[in-house]
């Protein structure tokens, strides 16, 4: 089995991933508040931890993929004061919260569906995850590392702080952080400002509320993904993923949470994809520049030159290592739209060229691509310099197309295994003309194959109005025909 390293947050370096089990890779990622539709910042995550997931399965592990859905519980500042976002959704449109919940969660599968992410193999609610988080408060509170206040309980963080240390991940000292909050209000049941809500007791108009022994409340945000991690992946698993926007505080305090009530942090590599920027400021809503999947997918969004597939998201998103921010830019995607389609068509006619022997060893040159896609993706998931050595790929496939050069029958299949296994197993890409099944694709090339042979046909009786009538019927469909030395070639 290749060996795998990861850039770790809380050491920061790269190390060699080694499981907690055996042949086994346990994987927590951050899912979606489900209160709108899924965004950029969304799919950036999404891709970039499918990848590693599918890396994990091809080189033999096993692997448990849990990917939660926060539906209770983030309040609307991302602080322990505001309203509840999904609770305020539903206000708005005149909905129960859990039919936001479940329209959005909906729309949210139906965008990484899109994007041929594989779904987790666990996917949590933290609605539905009650009992467990409140014994986890119970548990951090028989440890002295949190207090009750007016019905809600807080985490105590100059109280762990003395014995652990709180900013061990996000690289922050408490008194820098402490001089940097400022007060809000509805905080003036803590102790100190940075502590933070593990229970909260609920207000008269909460619609969302659960019965504990503090009050009848919701949990805090944070509160639920070290709940859930722990009843899925165990009190230590291998890997925590998620954006780098939630490494603090969001996953600052799961570490402390964690530690004050299975003294460890519990989990061994944290990893944290770096931002999508909107022509270099970061995007939200307010400052004008926010683009769902949706409106990637239909073109409808003002800031957008065209409609962008799900597959030139993904190619695009792959283009740049996880943790270097990725600048989005309608120049950006429609470069990454045409290097997409020029690999796909190198991966169609590799499987038409004929190879010069049947035998022989394949050559230093092929074995080293192959060497060399496999070692970047294992070098900390680099697709970018994966796909470089990719093109590399394709580049010898055009040469021997054009007749330059030849290729052995061994070099074909290592070239196919590049294309077929890397670039759309691992790196998940595929072509989204044939993206149904295998039956309608055969389908479609049979169909294909017939009206070629009618065109070659009409030429060859020197029926010239029938030959251009086909290629020209083609073409408005979208299909290219390009007569060549080995006959008709055609593509979407």
């Amino acid at each position: 089995m290749r060996e795998v390293y990861i850039y770790n947050t809380l050491s920061r370096k790269k190390e060699l991933f080694k499981p907690v089990t055996p042949s086994m890779v346990g994987l927590y990622v951050c899912g979606p508040t489900v209160y709108g539709d899924a965004h950029l910042g969304h799919a950036r995550p999404a891709v970039t931890f499918d990848v590693l997931v599918r890396l994990f399965r091809h080189l033999g592990y096993k692997v448990r993929y849990v990917r939660n859905i926060t539906d209770v519980g983030h309040l609307e500042h991302d602080s322990d004061s505001g309203e509840d976002k999904i609770a305020k959704k539903a206000r708005i449109e005149q909905l129960e919260p859990m039919e936001i919940v479940q329209t959005y969660t909906i729309r949210f599968h139906d965008a990484m569906r899109r994007l041929n992410t594989c779904p987790p193999s666990i996917e949590p609610r933290a609605s539905g995850h009650i009992i467990e988080q409140i014994a986890l408060v119970q548990k951090i509170l028989d440890a002295g590392f949190a207090y009750i206040s007016n019905g809600s309980v807080y985490f105590d963080v100059e109280a762990y702080n003395r014995k652990h240390h709180y900013g061990a991940l996000s690289g922050r000292n408490l008194d820098d952080t402490l001089s940097n909050t400022r007060s809000l209000d509805g905080q003036e049941d803590k102790r100190s400002p940075f502590d933070f809500a593990l229970w909260k007791k609920a207000s008269k108009e909460h619609i969302m509320r659960w019965p504990s022994p503090w009050s009848d409340g919701f949990p805090g945000w944070h509160l639920e993904c070290s709940a859930m991690s722990e009843k899925y992946l165990g009190e230590e698993f291998d890997i925590h993923g998620g954006g780098m926007d939630l490494m603090f505080p969001h996953h600052e305090c799961e570490l402390a949470q964690n530690t004050a009530s299975r003294g460890k942090g519990g989990v061994r590599y944290w990893m944290h994809n770096n931002m999508i920027t909107i022509n270099g400021q970061k995007m939200g809503k307010s400052l004008g520049n926010f683009i769902t999947l949706d409106e990637l997918f239909n073109g409808s969004n003002k800031l957008l030159a065209q409609a962008y597939s799900p597959m030139t998201i993904r190619f695009f998103i792959l283009q740049a290592h996880y943790r270097s921010t990725l600048d989005f830019s309608n120049e950006a995607l429609q470069a990454a739209e045409k290097g997409m389609k020029r690999m796909l068509q190198a991966a169609a006619d590799l499987k038409n060229l004929k190879a010069a022997n049947e035998t022989g060893e394949a050559t230093e040159e092929i074995k080293a691509m192959e060497e060399n896609v496999y070692a970047a993706l294992c070098d900390d998931l680099n697709t970018p310099v994966a796909l470089s050595h990719l093109f590399d790929a394709v580049k010898v496939i055009n040469t021997v197309k054009e007749g330059k050069r030849s290729i052995s029958a061994k070099d074909k299949e290592i070239l196919d295994s590049l294309f077929t296994t890397v670039l759309t197993d691992i790196l998940g890409i595929i072509d989204e003309n044939f993206s149904n099944s295998a039956g309608e694709k055969k389908i479609i090339e049979g169909l294909m194959d017939i009206v070629l042979q009618e065109r070659t046909r009409a030429k060859a009786e020197k029926d010239w109005t029938k030959s251009d009538f086909i290629r020209d019927s083609l073409k408005e469909l979208g299909i290219s025909v390009k007569d060549t030395k080995e006959g008709t070639e055609w593509s979407l």
